[in-house]
């Protein structure tokens, strides 16, 4: 069975970031394959993309906005934090000195199976527990 890879916060945000058209088709292009099942996410993913929509872009994206977006979004394969999970972002704070919640999406890719996270933010390359990270960009 092929084990989806993990999509980031940031892809979600680069799909709807206009500020750069080339991220924002690549981004796009992965978020359309995630709703078609090729990708996993967590619900720490979606809750940070909700958050930047409602709050860092200008002007910031509507409830309703977000909503939609959010429906749109809903056949993406998710996984749920639970005791597990957030005892290994503590464990891959202690390995490897990241912030607790990259912690998070770590532990929650590795639960999901994945092989990969695709991430601009976690560093190219390396691999925690693993599960290689990669930059689409």
């Amino acid at each position: 069975m092929n084990v989806p890879d993990f999509l980031d916060t940031n892809i979600f945000v680069y799909a709807h970031d206009d500020t750069d058209l080339r991220k924002q088709r690549i981004a796009q292009d992965l978020v359309t394959r995630a709703v078609q099942g090729e990708f996993v996410a967590s619900t720490q993913t979606l809750a940070e993309f909700a958050t930047t929509l409602l709050r860092k872009f200008l002007p910031p994206f509507t409830p309703d906005e977000v909503i939609a977006i959010l429906d749109v979004l809903s056949p993406i394969k998710i996984t749920m934090p639970d005791h597990g999970v957030i005892r290994r972002a503590v464990e891959a704070n202690r390995a490897y000195g990241i912030h607790f919640y990259d912690g998070m999406i770590i532990a929650a890719a590795e639960r999901a199976g994945s092989g990969r996270i695709w991430s601009e933010d976690l560093n190219t390359g390396q691999k925690y527990f693993g599960v290689v990270v990669e930059n689409p960009f």
